[in-house]
C-alpha cells in the first residue's frame, strides 16, 4: 500500500521527521529514520523511500530548519542526519500588545491539547534509543486548564470586541458590584487568569481576576468604543494591582518516572522510590491552581501530602469525568 501524500499527510510526516531528528544527540542513519517515522514505514520500495526522503530534507531546509548531514560510518562511508538544537532554537521574541493577546488565548487552547497520536508514537520510538537526549517536549504536557466558568464567554467577547456585564466580588469588602467592561485582553499570570479592559462606569482601564467574577458573563451586542491603547502592557497592569508575592505551601507528590518534568524543575528535592516512581518535594503558590496543574498529569502524579491538596485534585478529576460523561450522553 502506497503512503498517502496529501498536504495533511505531508505536514504530519515532516513534523514527525523534525521531532525525530531534534531528539537525538547523535546523527541518525536513513534506515533508522525510516523505522522511526511512521509514514515512511508504508513505503514499499527503497527507491520510493529515497525519493520521498530527499524531497522531505529539501522541504525542511527551505523552511529554515538546520538539518545537518554527517558521516557516521566506522568501516565504510555512511551518512547520518540530525538537527542542531542550538541553531534551531529561537532568539528572544518581542511581542506587540496585540500579539500578546493572541498568545494569551493560544496558551489556554494548548492547555487542552495533546500531541497527535502519530507524533507521540514517533517520540516513543526515539525515546527507546540510547542516543536520545533531554526530552524536547519538557513543559508541553497536556493539562486540564483553568476552571473559571467566565473564561469562555470572555474569550468570545475579546475575539468579537463586544462589551460584557458581570457581578464582581470586591476585594476586602465582602460585597459584589455589577461591572460593565469593554474587554481588551485575557492574560494568565502566576497561575491565575485576568481580564484587562475599559471599565465603562469608571471610564478607565481596569484589571479583573476571573476567579472573583460571581455571576454569569453577559456578552452584549454593543461593540467596544475605546480602542486598546498602543502602549498598554497587561502584565504590568496585573502586577501593579496584584504584585504581592503569593504565600507558598509545601507539597509531596509521587511522580512516575519520565513524566512531570515541570514539577521536577521546581522541586526542592527528588527521591527515587523504585524504577517506576519518584517522590517530589516542592512548594506551590495556591491550592486551586496547583490542584489543576497536578490533575492535568492524570495517573502520572499522585498527591501524598497535604490532604487538602489531594482532595482538591480528586474533586477536580471527578468534575472533569462528569463533564465528559455528560458530553458523551
Amino acid at each position: 500500500m502506497a503512503a498517502p501524500n496529501t498536504p495533511a499527510a505531508k505536514t504530519e510526516r515532516l513534523l514527525n521527521l523534525t521531532m525525530s531528528l531534534l531528539s537525538s544527540r547523535m546523527p541518525l542513519s536513513k534506515q533508522r529514520i525510516r523505522r522511526m517515522v511512521e509514514a515512511y514505514q508504508a513505503i514499499e520500495t527503497d527507491e520510493a523511500f529515497d525519493r520521498m526522503f530527499e524531497r522531505d530534507k529539501e522541504d525542511l531546509r527551505r523552511m529554515g530548519i538546520p538539518l545537518v548531514t554527517e558521516d557516521i560510518g566506522v568501516f565504510e562511508d555512511e551518512q547520518g542526519y540530525r538537527i542542531d538544537q542550538r541553531d534551531y532554537a529561537l532568539p528572544a521574541v518581542e511581542l506587540t500588545a496585540d500579539e500578546r493577546a493572541v498568545v494569551g488565548l493560544a496558551s489556554r487552547a494548548w492547555a487542552h491539547a495533546t500531541m497527535a497520536g502519530s507524533a507521540a508514537t514517533a517520540w516513543r520510538k526515539v525515546a527507546s534509543g540510547e542516543e536520545v537526549g533531554e526530552d524536547p517536549f519538557v513543559g508541553l504536557e497536556p493539562r486540564l486548564g483553568g476552571a473559571e466558568p467566565a473564561f469562555e464567554p470572555l474569550k468570545d467577547a475579546v475575539l468579537t470586541a463586544r462589551s460584557v456585564r458581570f457581578d464582581y466580588a470586591r476585594p476586602g469588602t465582602g460585597g459584589t458590584a455589577t461591572r460593565r467592561v469593554e474587554p481588551w485582553y485575557l492574560t494568565a499570570w502566576r497561575g491565575r487568569w485576568y481580564l484587562v479592559g475599559h471599565d465603562l462606569d469608571r471610564e478607565a482601564p481596569r484589571v479583573f481576576r476571573l476567579s472573583r467574577i460571581s455571576s454569569d458573563v453577559d456578552v452584549t451586542r454593543e461593540p467596544i468604543s475605546v480602542p486598546v491603547p498602543d502602549d498598554l502592557d497587561p502584565v504590568s497592569m496585573i502586577a501593579a494591582i496584584d504584585g504581592r508575592e503569593p504565600e507558598r505551601s509545601p507539597a509531596v507528590l509521587r511522580v512516575r518516572a519520565g513524566s512531570g518534568h515541570w514539577l521536577r524543575r521546581r522541586a526542592e528535592r527528588v527521591d527515587a522510590l523504585d524504577e517506576q516512581w519518584d517522590r517530589v518535594h516542592l512548594q506551590h503558590a495556591g491550592l486551586a491552581g496547583f490542584a489543576a496543574e497536578v490533575a492535568g498529569h492524570g495517573p502520572d502524579v499522585v498527591v501524598e501530602e497535604p490532604t487538602e491538596l489531594r482532595e482538591a485534585v480528586v474533586e477536580r478529576l471527578r468534575a472533569v469525568a462528569e463533564q465528559h460523561e455528560g458530553s458523551a450522553s
